[in-house]
């Protein structure tokens, strides 16, 4: 699945960028993070494009 971030800007994560979804655990989404590193974001905090 694919989704847009269109939470706040962070070091992380760029708003108005597409992300892959990982996987859903606990209803939150895990996705790869500008760091390169997988992290845990709400689902409110993306648009699913994908």
């Amino acid at each position: 699945m694919k989704a847009k971030y269109i939470g706040e800007d962070l070091a992380a994560m760029e708003k108005g960028k597409i992300y892959d979804v990982i996987s859903i655990e606990k209803g939150w989404y895990r996705i790869n993070t500008e760091l390169d590193e997988d992290y845990l974001f709400p689902p409110e905090s993306f648009e699913i494009v994908e």
